[in-house]
């Protein structure tokens, strides 16, 4: 088997979906590209058996033929070259010829019926959805999935599609994010879990990517078609937790703040929290907010005093503040409304105006103050 392509054409793709690819794998098979070629084209596949890769492009070929070729080793040459042309020449032994205008580079291949074969979906049911939105979608709840292997629901992010919108729900029961566009609609309502790994790969490359990824799936298996680019993974199985039950619907208590000012404060004051539970007091009294924390053990407190604007009773709340943290980096608006009940019901901080078509809603529940 014989074949030309453009080197920097390759390394594009090659980096595309090489995120795949696990640092230690329990077949070596998969520490390779599988390399497919058919009239012309150059179909190229990486999996760690829960997701599959595959991206194509053209190129030169008299002959046809499959071959796994080592990524790691292939990748660090391919970063060296300016963009020309390169001849890669295959023989019968699996052995691997490079040819470039610099010299030539051998290396062994596998056999390309080792790999494991690509899943197929059957009998789909798909949506098309503008790449934009579903990077933005996963970027803005993907950050509260759980790490519990125990609980391998709350490790994926939760994907509802309706007749009128679309909800992306991520939770590791401590932090809470529903996002939901109501600019987006399928013709029949489902729902799914994708695992977290997937979704990190697509928050990625959809950046770079214009225009509709269609997404189709069944009961076990989901893809994502975009740019010559395919990328299946398999479902979480399992029955995601009630989480609009754990939204508390009346919420009396409405403090408006701006955004940045919060959230610098909120870095500082948290340096001086018990590295334990993180724990940062809030006490909202008229027109200002205390925030405060403090470490027994070593002595250390801190204290800041900001304005904001307040509707409803004197409060005093504590909060993990890496889950503040994080969620106040994930809020795009100048200005953040934190609505609250009581001190030991969750808390919801949702930004002050939303784009259009996206309604965006966090949760964060409280620490027991320790007095």
């Amino acid at each position: 088997m014989k074949f030309i392509v453009s080197s920097q054409a390759l390394f594009k793709k090659l980096q595309t979906i090489s995120g795949v690819l696990n640092t230690s794998n329990t077949l070596p098979i998969l520490d390779n590209f599988l390399f497919e070629v058919k009239e012309n084209n150059l179909n190229i596949s990486c999996s760690d058996l829960e997701s599959t890769m595959t991206s194509s492009l053209a190129v030169e070929s008299k002959n046809e033929g499959s071959i796994a070729i080592p990524a790691k080793i292939l990748l660090d040459i391919l970063k060296t070259f300016p963009d020309h042309p390169l001849t890669f020449s295959i023989d019968e032994k699996m052995g691997v010829e490079i040819a470039s205008d610099y010299g030539k580079y051998k290396l062994s291949g596998f056999s390309g019926d080792e790999f494991p074969k690509s899943p197929v979906i059957e009998s789909p049911s798909s949506v098309h959805l503008d790449a934009y939105i579903i990077q933005r979608a996963i970027e803005k709840s993907i950050f509260a999935t759980g790490n519990d292997d125990l609980r391998p629901v709350m490790s994926g992010v939760f994907i509802q599609l309706s007749e009128s919108d679309m909800t992306f729900v991520a939770t590791d029961a401590h932090k809470l994010v529903r996002y939901r566009r109501t600019d987006v609609n399928a013709s029949n309502a489902s729902s799914f879990i994708i695992p977290k790994k997937p979704m990190n790969l697509l928050k990625g490359i959809l950046q770079n990517i214009e225009g509709d990824v269609k997404v189709e799936f069944n009961e076990s298996n989901v893809s994502f078609s975009f740019d010559k680019t395919i990328l299946t993974c398999r479902l979480i199985d399992g029955k995601y937790p009630n989480y609009e039950a754990v939204i508390p619907k009346e919420n009396p208590n409405r403090l408006t703040i701006e955004r940045n000012s919060f959230l610098q404060s909120i870095r500082r004051v948290s340096i001086f929290a018990n590295k334990t539970t993180h724990q940062v007091r809030l006490k909202i009294n008229g027109s200002e907010l205390n925030i405060s924390a403090e470490d027994i053990d070593f002595s250390n407190e801190a204290s800041e005093r900001l304005t904001c604007s307040y509707e409803g009773e004197s409060i005093e709340i504590g909060f993990n503040s890496r889950f503040l943290i994080e969620m106040l980096n994930n809020i795009d608006t100048d200005n953040v409304v934190i609505e609250l009940s009581a001190p030991h019901r969750a808390g919801i901080i949702v930004p002050e105006s939303n784009e259009d078509g996206e309604d965006v809603l966090m949760l964060v529940m409280p620490v027991m103050l320790n007095n």
